[in-house]
């Protein structure tokens, strides 16, 4: 289980474990299980985890769980969703088949305790935001994948995720601009829900395994630092 702020690369990990460990990646979309008849749901439910089980060695990944079953806890769908998250924690619990499941959160406390218990999870993992070597490595692949100067300017990115850092390449790219000037155009998600991450570091602290250290997740190693000074031109885009 991977729990981190949007845009850090949960799901990007999930699609490329299969390359790494040479398994095919099967994506469990919760949401297209839904029926409208008694009992559908259920059965849809039970059909695609035989199928998974059928497909082992392989890896499940459901990306954004707490989304994908929303609906526990209401009376709305008359209990088909705690059903349907019944079925595959028995699932979870009991299935024999060589089946990886990964899955991703961005609020974890969304769901029942019961989920993240040892035995149907290995490990639950925090994913905060990258640190300065990581941040390199992100920078150096994205100016390769779209051709950028290898030597340009980078900007003031301590608060940035990957996704951010994607965004400013391409802006770059797309409007022939350099990446001090295109990073004018992203605004951090740090920034715009600087809460909501906060709110989840303090709930990821001592609760989870760190993504990128060793050991138990701690806040206080993980706050991001200054890496450069961004001058910003006078002008606008």
């Amino acid at each position: 289980m991977l729990l981190s702020p949007p845009g850090c690369g949960k799901s990007q990990f999930c699609k490329l474990l299969g390359n790494e460990t040479g398994r095919p990646v099967l994506v469990l979309d919760v949401g297209s299980l839904m029926g409208s008849l008694v009992g559908q749901t259920e059965e849809r439910t039970r059909q695609a985890l035989r199928i998974v089980d059928a497909m082992a060695p392989c890896v499940l990944m459901i990306d954004e769980i707490e989304k994908a079953f929303a609906g526990l806890g209401s009376n709305g769908d008359s209990g088909v969703a705690s059903r349907m998250f019944g079925a595959f924690l028995t699932w979870l619990n009991d299935h024999q088949s060589d089946v990886f499941v990964v899955c991703t959160s961005n609020d974890i406390s969304k769901l029942p305790p019961e989920f993240g218990r040892s035995e149907r999870f290995d490990g639950l993992f925090f994913l905060d935001l990258p640190n300065e070597d990581e941040k390199t490595a992100i920078w150096e692949l994205y100016k390769t994948l779209y051709a950028i100067d290898p030597d340009g300017k980078l900007p003031d990115d301590s608060l940035w995720t990957g996704a951010e850092i994607k965004s400013c390449c391409r802006l770059s790219k797309l409007l022939d601009i350099p990446l001090v000037q295109a990073a004018q155009n992203v605004v951090p998600v740090a920034l715009t829900a600087s809460e909501s991450i906060e709110r989840l570091r303090n709930w990821a602290n001592g609760r989870c395994l760190s993504a990128s250290n060793p050991g138990i997740y701690s806040s206080q190693n993980n706050v991001p630092s200054k890496r450069r000074k961004l001058i910003r031109p006078s002008t606008a885009i």
